[in-house]
């Protein structure tokens, strides 16, 4: 597979001067991009083997190489004499621990604004093989604290991130063929995890999920956290995965949990193990826009998997509500097309029993681009007078020019209204990057 959206935002940036961190959900194709696809393009191009230093730090054989210092002196013998422009590859980076400079300093008598000072990181590592003019390093990592949340900072202004994700319908239907309506309820249900896709028996790939989430996904989230209480993070998984794009925030989850499990679990404890979540890549939060106030709301939020395939594994193949898959894949598709996408409320006055009433409604996806907007709907059936006015209603209050469409199931070709609101299938729009212009 030619994930050529990706290899391309790579070599804009060969030789850019800075770190190129390479981020997003274990197994999604992050090692396969750079040592594969971006690395036999070098090779193509005339780039000698000896130049390219590749190391996959989650391999045992490589466990003295997580010290940080180690992996210093191991990189710069093994570039050590090369000339040209040397490419360094490191998969896995966040393998790599902290180490003290000094064993013997006690961390209590430096002040806690200095403590990091006390230790070698990987990023004292980079940042001083990247001041060489002709190294030129990538690395791929599966946890955003990290690396994405402070890419900028931790590199010092040398970092510069790209970030993967499992397949999108259009990879997704490259890869299987066929009929594109059999290929989308398919992905709908195994989703774009690239071993699930490759994989043609069924319940191999349902195995392999269902594995996947519980030896990779949960212990890493157990160990990296240092969790002590499982049961609240396995059970957040299941609300959250069973509610996804609905509205909540943490008070919500936690009597959620509680009602469910008859444990008592604090508000706190269920805002840090969502954060845990999204810093693993399994759920990204959508915040809700006021069209009209032109402001955010902090609470509540909406929270959507990073792979609907992974989300169905997750509650063993229960509650696949296509309405809800629907749009979960439909804001996947936006994010990955680079767009910053938020929920959109509209607040709409009514008269209720002669009283004057606002009441805020939804536009699934606001999608902005730059100065450019478009609101989008996520309508899996539109087949009564009553739902299509429900759907219509915040788009007809926005009293704007940005560009909406609703969308709906199924293969529906692009048409235009008389109000000028955009309807077109799901199918062309994930097939069709135009339709937002």
């Amino acid at each position: 597979m030619e994930r050529d959206r990706y290899l391309q935002k790579l070599l804009k940036r060969r030789g850019n001067g800075q770190i190129k961190v390479i981020t997003g959900i274990r197994r999604c194709g992050k090692s396969f991009l750079v040592f594969n696809l971006f690395r036999n393009h070098l090779i193509a191009e005339g780039v000698p083997e000896s130049n390219i230093v590749a190391l996959a730090l989650d391999n045992d054989e490589y466990d003295s190489l997580r010290d940080p210092r180690a992996l210093g002196i191991f990189l710069r013998e093994r570039i050590e004499g090369l000339s040209g422009k040397i490419y360094i590859l490191l998969d896995e980076i966040q393998y790599c621990r902290k180490v003290k400079r000094e064993e013997n300093v006690d961390e209590t008598t430096v002040a806690p604004k200095d403590r990091d000072s006390l230790y070698i990181t990987f990023y004292d590592v980079l940042n001083g093989l990247q001041r060489r003019e002709n190294v030129d390093i990538y690395v791929t990592g599966s946890n955003s604290k990290m690396l994405s949340d402070n890419v900028l900072t931790i590199f010092r202004g040398r970092g510069d991130e790209v970030r993967i994700h499992p397949f999108s319908f259009a990879e997704y239907h490259a890869c299987v063929g066929g009929d594109r309506s059999v290929a989308f309820q398919d992905y709908m249900v195994f989703g774009g995890m690239p071993l699930a896709v490759l994989e043609s028996d069924e319940q191999e790939r349902r195995d392999y999920l269902i594995h996947l989430y519980a030896t990779v996904y949960v212990k890493d989230l157990l160990e990296h956290n240092k969790i002590k209480e499982p049961w609240i993070i396995e059970n957040l998984l299941d609300v959250l995965s069973s509610s996804v794009g609905s509205l909540t925030n943490p008070t919500k989850l936690a009597d959620t949990i509680r009602s469910v499990t008859g444990q008592n679990v604090g508000r706190n404890t269920i805002e840090q193990y969502v954060t845990y979540l999204k810093q693993a890549y399994l759920f990204r939060q959508a915040k809700r826009y006021d069209v009209k106030g032109k402001n955010y709301f902090d609470t509540p939020y909406k929270l959507y998997a990073e792979d609907v395939g992974l989300r169905n594994a997750r509650l063993n193949w229960r509650q696949q509500e296509a309405t809800h898959l629907m749009e979960n894949i439909i804001f996947n598709e936006l994010v990955i097309r680079g767009h910053a996408v938020d929920v959109g409320v509209v607040p709409i006055e009514t008269k209720v029993d002669g009283k004057r009433e606002v009441r805020r409604h939804e536009i699934d996806f606001i999608v902005n681009r730059g100065f450019k907007r478009t609101y989008i709907q996520s309508a899996f059936a539109m087949n009564t007078q009553e739902k299509e006015q429900q759907e219509l209603l915040p788009f007809r209050h926005c009293r704007d020019a940005f560009r909406k469409i609703i969308v709906t199931g199924g293969m529906e070709k692009l048409w235009q209204d008389e109000e000028g609101i955009v309807h077109v299938g799901i199918i062309p729009f994930l097939l069709d990057e135009s339709i937002l212009d």
